[in-house]
């Protein structure tokens, strides 16, 4: 029996396993697959595409972006705006300029068990994600915050010490439940990342409060979300959408065609190559859809490896990969060689930056200036240190393409003398604590989902490197710490004029491709494929899931 073979028996025996699971196959179940499981269901710990689609079923962000890239209100009535009055320039308590921006619950909001959704969930998760202890997301936007004024159970007004362009939205600030979770997490905030009902009790339907909400979960295999009886919005089509996991993306196809899931879901779910190849031999039985994007695929580096921490070797990776045959024969084209993390899909894009065309000979030429000379068994040595010119690279276990660029990488390094040993791991354990505790040594590959005009704060700014003292928040994984940088990236916040912020990310972008903090190789396209039967799924290019808008899905044969 072949190794795809035995991966897809174990998933169906998991899926199989469970009799709650084979009652649920109703008539209106919608069951999706996906390629990783959610490392953690808080709303606001680690950040993974796997997370974002099972959670913005079951709950919903203040604000996000619509699949037209244009802001909008998910569980608030209104975008503030200086022309309506719910936003108000201020002066802070220490005299510097800030603003006052009110947001409105909706009316009829409620958590699953009942409890109203109100300001004391927004007090409560504020003040958790201050706490450096709580290992929330975007600290820095929680500490921008200074004061929170409640103005009623369902209107509050944000105080933040900034003013800041997107001073409109707070996608990063998701409600948790104060009825519920506040007592955990004052017994020992050092310890409720783990102690959170969210993580011991996901099923407890006092967590959510979107169309759906959690009632099974079996780690590592599937999450069934069934409707919830108190969401106040668009009801919602589907009984129950069940989620399930099959972490070998060939297996993921082969349970589509065999009728154990309907849908493969855009991000995580199968490669651009394997969709590629699906739409050549089922296109006229499957509705597929590939979605360009603000999907960013590279590999971070760590700062902290010396032979990494020279700008020479990592100049030297970039120009002995050759990424545009890597894409053209992997991915037919659909896939676009990035020079930086920024998209020639937003507006912010500039190409007046150093590229990095695929050069061996100036690849070695820079190996040989950083002093590795030395050539011992095709391996590279320091002339003066013997030090071994050696990198680990780690990526998803199981994800075939990603293995298949990796071996790619692998060969163009080898033949200029970079030796590269691959360890790889399971996505749950890889973005589940490798990535964010910064335990890989080398090079680490995965992608990055950003929401139109991102500003990289918490990715590139060095207040964003996880560290013990930091309770590990932030998404700095690689350690890089440019001073310019910082002050870019504060610069560009406080800049509401578009036309004055464009030079700024144009700076932005030749730094990034000078310095290289990461190594730059593909903006994806999605794939999405979906039975024909299925409307209303629209995705959205970005890093806010199609998911968030998951009442409108239905069935369009009956």
């Amino acid at each position: 029996m072949s190794q795809p073979t035995r991966l897809i028996g174990t998933a169906l025996g998991l899926f199989l396993g469970s009799a709650g699971l084979i009652a649920a196959q109703a008539e209106e179940t919608l069951t999706v697959g996906i390629s990783q499981f959610a490392p953690t269901l808080h709303p606001n710990i680690e950040s993974a595409s796997a997370k974002s689609f099972v959670i913005d079923m079951a709950h919903r962000r203040f604000t996000s972006f619509d699949a037209d890239w244009q802001p909008v209100c998910l569980f608030c009535t209104e975008l503030p705006t200086l022309e309506n009055g719910l936003a108000v320039l201020e002066t802070t308590p220490d005299g510097e300029d800030g603003i006052a921006v009110t947001f409105t619950i909706p009316p009829d909001a409620a958590w699953g068990d009942g409890t109203p959704a109100t300001t004391r969930d927004v007090l409560f998760t504020w003040e958790a994600g201050r706490s450096e202890q709580s290992q929330f997301g975007n600290l820095q936007m929680y500490r921008e915050i200074y004061d929170i004024t409640v103005v009623d159970d369902k209107t509050f007004t944000i105080h933040r010490n900034r003013v800041t362009y997107r001073f409109d939205m707070i996608n990063d600030l998701r409600v948790v439940p104060d009825h519920l979770e506040r007592a955990i997490w004052e017994e020992n905030p050092a310890e409720y990342p783990n102690r959170t009902l969210y993580v011991t009790d996901p099923t407890n339907p006092g967590l959510w409060f979107g169309p759906y909400r959690v009632t099974e979960v079996e780690s590592g295999a599937y999450i069934v979300l069934e409707q919830n009886e108190t969401w106040y919005g668009h009801p919602p089509y589907f009984d129950r959408i069940v989620v399930r996991t099959v972490e070998n993306t060939a297996a993921l196809e082969a349970n589509l065609l065999s009728g154990s899931i309907d849908k493969i879901h855009g991000s995580p779910g199968l490669t651009i190559d394997q969709a590629l190849a699906f739409a050549d031999r089922h296109g006229d039985d499957y509705n597929i859809i590939f979605q360009e994007g603000l999907i960013y695929e590279h590999i971070d580096v760590n700062h902290d490896n010396p032979i990494l921490a020279d700008l020479r070797v990592r100049q030297a990776l970039m120009y002995a990969a050759d990424r545009q045959t890597m894409v053209e024969q992997l991915f037919g084209g659909y896939q676009r060689v990035a020079p930086t993390s920024i998209s020639p899909l937003d507006w912010i894009y500039t190409d007046e930056i150093a590229q990095y065309d695929y050069d061996p000979d100036r690849a070695i030429a820079l190996l040989e200036e950083a002093g590795f000379t030395d050539i011992r068994d095709g391996v590279r040595h320091h002339a003066e240190t013997g030090e071994r010119l050696s990198v680990d690279f780690m990526t998803t276990a199981g994800n075939r393409t990603r293995e298949l660029v990796q071996q790619v990488l692998q060969s163009g390094w080898s033949d200029v003398g970079i030796e590269v040993v691959v360890s790889n791991q399971p996505a749950r354990v890889f973005f589940g604590g490798t990535l964010s505790r910064r335990e890989y040594t080398g090079l680490a590959m995965f992608a990055w989902l950003t929401s139109p005009e991102n500003v990289p704060r918490t990715i590139l700014h060095s207040e964003g490197i996880p560290t013990d003292e930091n309770g590990w928040a932030g998404q700095n994984y690689m350690g890089f710490n440019d001073p310019r940088v910082d002050e870019l990236i504060d610069t560009l916040e406080e800049t509401l004029d578009p036309a004055e912020r464009e030079p700024l990310w144009h700076e932005l972008q030749r730094i990034y491709a000078e310095q290289l903090p990461a190594l730059p190789l593909y903006h994806r396209a999605d794939s999405y494929i979906m039975p024909l039967w299925l409307g209303g799924v629209v995705p959205t290019g970005h890093q806010y899931d199609t998911a968030q808008t998951v009442e409108y899905w239905h069935r369009t044969d009956r």
